[in-house]
């Protein structure tokens, strides 16, 4: 059953322990602040009960009946160039701003049931069941899901079982027949306030000395031992009381340092318990599915960027220079770029016959998210060279409302018609706080979130099929006679 916006928000006032700014939060909804990301979040909600949009949205799932698309299992190609589309236009819904709260969890059960199955079949274990009827929870109450995979890793010369202090790394400190009792803590859980279940992943590979760190589990955000301590939204915050900006008031998301103080896990919700040499494969698989969400959502953000920079370059009179062409020649390309990526690790998918799911291919999808990796801060240049100075030094929204200084601004603001200027401010104030008050968070998100540009390298270099390059290379210089098909 699909839950609506008001069951959705009622969810999360269920105890959590949640620290804002020093203070406890008692109901995230309510909150000022992480309001704004909880009320962001139940736009993927509020999108489901909107029969416009219902056939982007909803599945029907043989045993829940109507369902979250975000939980359909890929089984070929069309179902992946389904995810993309649903993941692009729901992140242009959202004002261009990716909505995570269902995208991230899902991508992690995918990864779950492909490595569960390997686990089962070396060490005949019951992962994949547990997994499954984890899934199969989330799908018949409609729940919302963050993903907790990247530890605080303190010394990073070191493997976890190295650490100084064991709990640099989530790992298992006591087992009994019941469960897994774990302690540490993970970075970046983005909207871990806003979602009702935490999944937890390893973040690399493990010897057999970090046995207790090769751990993965679903858990009820408000189990006893979870603490949340979110990151300061200075964006949400500048901007609470400004009416000429929109992104930070209603579009925002969060993120935690997530720690876990000797947290019980019941059995059936463990779904890697010491297999060390399962870590890494589950580490690299979930960015796989994670990655493909990136450059279908990075897609959409730049689609805003372009019909930003068009806008703005129209409003200034300037929108047939060839300088102009040239910098939205960029965007344009970053976009479809990373949708042309998109499309072809759809079209170049694996189907795998134990998980019964369809996997992205992962050299497409690595390239797309390098090259938004390496490009974005070139992007960032073009829309500003677009814009000009004043996207730094547009006036307050508080002038626009001191009808004194309304009517000279209006007068002076004006740019190629005097009746586009109230528009005209509405881009200059949008893109300022998109690189301004978001400006530091989409800088080291787009760089590292969903990977960095080494993790992309790495599996690039690592799963590249180099063969028949090297036959090429070979034949072409003499070393063999004949090219091999």
């Amino acid at each position: 059953m699909l839950m609506s916006v008001e069951s959705y928000k009622n969810s999360l006032n269920d105890g959590r322990a949640v620290y804002y700014r020093g203070k406890s939060v008692e109901n995230v909804a309510a909150h000022p602040a992480l309001g704004v990301p909880v009320s962001h979040a139940s736009g993927i909600y509020r999108l489901q009960q909107d029969s416009k949009y219902e056939n982007i949205m909803c599945f029907t799932d043989k045993k829940s009946g109507k369902a979250s698309i975000f939980y359909k299992i890929p089984q070929n190609t069309e179902d992946l160039v389904v995810r993309h589309k649903l993941i692009y236009e729901t992140t242009r819904l959202g004002r261009g701003q990716f909505n995570i709260v269902k995208a991230i969890g899902s991508d992690a059960l995918f990864a779950l049931m492909y490595v569960s199955r390997r686990i089962d079949s070396k060490y005949k274990t019951d992962y994949y069941n547990r997994v499954m009827a984890f899934y199969r929870y989330v799908v018949e109450k409609d729940l919302s899901l963050s993903l907790a995979q990247t530890d605080m890793k303190g010394n990073r010369s070191l493997r976890p079982s190295e650490q100084e202090d064991p709990d640099m790394y989530v790992h298992i400190v006591k087992r009994d027949k019941n469960g897994i009792y774990v302690s540490g803590a993970k970075a970046h859980t983005t909207q871990s306030i806003a979602s009702n279940e935490i999944v937890v992943i390893p973040t690399r590979n493990m010897t057999e000395a970090d046995k207790d760190y090769a751990v993965a589990f679903a858990v009820p955000a408000n189990t006893k031992g979870i603490t949340m301590i979110a990151r300061p939204l200075k964006e949400t915050e500048t901007t609470m009381d400004d009416s000429l900006s929109v992104i930070g008031r209603e579009n925002i998301e969060v993120e935690t340092i997530t720690i876990f103080d000797n947290v019980f896990i019941p059995m059936e919700r463990v779904f890697l318990n010491g297999e060390y040499d399962f870590a890494g494969l589950l580490a690299m698989m979930f960015p796989t599915f994670h990655r493909f969400t990136a450059i279908s959502y990075r897609a959409a953000m730049a689609d805003f960027l372009i019909g930003t920079g068009k806008l703005l370059a129209s409003y200034n009179g300037v929108d047939d220079k060839s300088n102009i062409r040239r910098n939205l020649a960029v965007l344009i390309s970053y976009k479809e770029t990373l949708k042309a990526t998109a499309i072809a690790s759809s079209y170049s998918c694996t189907y795998d016959k134990q998980a019964s799911l369809a996997i992205p291919d992962i050299i497409f999808t690595n390239v797309g998210k390098l090259f938004a990796n390496e490009n974005y801060t070139d992007v960032v240049k073009n829309i500003v060279d677009i814009a000009g100075g004043l996207v730094a030094t547009m006036p307050s929204y508080e002038d626009f409302e001191n009808s004194n200084e309304k009517s000279s601004l209006m007068k002076y603001l004006a740019g190629r018609k005097k009746e586009e200027t109230m528009e005209r401010v509405r881009l200059f104030q949008t893109l300022r706080e998109f690189i301004s008050s978001l400006g530091s968070l989409y800088l080291a998100g787009m760089i590292h979130a969903e990977g960095s540009i080494e993790a992309s390298t790495m599996e690039l270099c690592r799963s590249y099929d180099y063969s028949s390059s090297i036959d090429l290379a070979k034949f072409a210089s003499g070393i063999n006679d004949k090219l091999e098909k």
